[in-house]
């Protein structure tokens, strides 16, 4: 099933079973917090982990996958390094690490001050692997070329049905930032035969009248930090400019957090193929790995770590029209799967102190839905969740791309017959005959999974836990 592609799936209602049968697990917040909180604990005691044989440096980390990849791959214990500019020289030299990531802002500092290293890191001279031999000396690579170039032959192969090298041969591809990126994404383009152009904010290569320029571009890259969490949904490029592109066919964004950054869902949107950067994080921690315990690995790691990872960090997003069950149907999936539980309708009550019901009724929808729309993108910044969205979540297009950023969409199929009407003011106004003209078109446009309820939340719950094999 592709992208945004939704499935429709019809089960039959277990015999005897009615809606008001659901019951709500009420110890199920409970379990889902706890879980959530020994996570967080786990991963601030690996950031205070000094004597960790591996690790990442950089200025500040913040939450980051590498602890969890490296773990997969065998290269634990891996601690998380924050260091600020004084501190990188001694960390490096007298550290007791032995296998070392480095990030933004110290790869330059790390092969500046390496005793040797690999003849690519020479070539960009800026690396992000350190290995520690036995006599103390420091070799220095970089393993972000190996990350792209596993990233970018998965993208043509499935993308274009050929490898990079005849897929982009004589094309143009625009690579976005003249960052540290940058270099390893333009090596490993140049080498496939693609003509590379630079894109900054200064210089005269920059971002004004982009596609006129560069009409005849074939691939967009993007190496800036711009719509990476917490700045989400963000573009480094403004509303509209990858439609003016007619040969565009391919759009990468190096950025793994969000999962689907604003510049992706817009190239979705377009039809256009495109493809994040987890990838490429799980690529060049495998060529990392390997050299920090100086063995060959199985390449066929990488992709089953990504679809790993993807299934962990993916927030499980419950649609559909008041009152089918997906309040009751995700709290159950969040405890079946051990993750937190989110109720959109009860985060806005929390934070206004009185149902939404209570605020149409006074304040009426559309200030009801412009508030809906701020929880929702505070939420959908978040991942692994299971959130029960409210039925009219549907009804602001911008809500699509908050849902889609981190998430997969599941829709509720019920009756309108065995719908309630009870404490909702909009279903109650408008009717449910009207409401379902309005809106199913939406939810089945936006869901990629699609159910018809089967009679109860538990069913619901277990039917997409196996679905989608959670």
């Amino acid at each position: 099933m592709g992208e945004g592609e939704g499935e429709r799936l019809s089960f039959e209602r277990a015999p005897g079973l009615r809606p008001e049968d659901e019951r709500i697990a009420p110890e199920a917040d409970a379990v889902a917090a706890e879980l959530d909180a020994e996570r967080d604990v786990a991963e601030a005691a690996a950031e205070g982990q000094e004597e960790a044989p591996f690790g990442l440096m950089g200025r500040t980390l913040g939450h980051s996958f590498s602890p969890r990849i490296h773990a997969l791959l065998g290269s634990a214990p891996y601690a998380l390094f924050e260091r600020d500019p004084e501190d990188v020289e001694a960390f490096i030299r007298e550290g007791a690490w032995r296998g070392l990531n480095v990030t933004i802002p110290y790869k330059r500092r790390a092969f500046e001050l390496a005793d040797e290293a690999s003849e690519i890191a020479c070539k960009l001279g800026a690396v992000n692997t350190l290995v520690r031999r036995e006599d103390g000396s420091i070799f220095a690579d970089n393993t972000d070329v190996f990350g792209f170039s596993w990233l970018l032959d998965r993208f043509t192969r499935r993308a274009f049905d050929a490898e990079p090298a005849r897929a982009l041969a004589g094309g143009k591809a625009l690579v976005l930032g003249s960052g540290g990126a940058q270099e390893a994404v333009r090596e490993v383009l140049e080498r496939a035969g693609a003509r590379v152009v630079v894109i900054s904010r200064h210089g005269p290569e920059n971002y004004d009248h982009l596609a006129k320029r560069h009409g005849d571009a074939l691939l967009i890259v993007n190496t800036t930090p711009v719509g990476m969490f917490p700045h989400c949904p963000e573009s480094p490029l403004a509303p509209g400019t990858l439609a003016e592109f007619p040969q565009l066919a391919g759009v990468i964004d190096i950025i793994y957090n969000p999962l689907r950054t604003a510049l992706l869902l817009e190239a979705e949107r377009l039809g256009i193929a495109n493809e994040g950067g987890l990838g490429m994080l799980v690529a060049q921690a495998f060529a990392s790995s390997e050299a920090f315990q100086g063995r060959t690995l199985d390449p066929a790691l990488i992709e089953r770590i990504l679809g790993h990872l993807v299934k962990e960090i993916r927030n499980i997003y419950f649609i559909g029209m008041p009152g089918a069950g997906k309040t009751g149907a995700a709290r159950r999936l969040a405890r079946l799967i051990g993750r937190p539980f989110v109720d959109l309708d009860d985060t806005f009550e929390v934070a206004f102190e009185r149902s939404s019901a209570d605020f149409i009724l006074a304040e009426g929808e559309a200030a009801f839905r412009r508030e809906e729309t701020k929880i929702l993108e505070e939420v959908s910044r978040r991942q692994g969740l299971v959130v029960a969205c409210g039925g009219g979540v549907v009804v602001r297009e911008e809500n699509l791309v908050l849902l889609r950023q981190n998430g997969y969409i599941v829709m509720l199929d019920r009756p309108l017959e065995e719908l309630s009407m009870r404490d909702r003011p909009v279903s109650a106004a408008k009717g449910l005959r009207r409401l379902a003209d309005e809106r199913m078109g939406l939810y089945r446009d936006w869901s990629d999974l699609e159910i018809a309820c089967t009679g109860s939340a538990e069913g619901d719950a277990l039917l997409v836990q196996e679905l989608l094999d959670l």
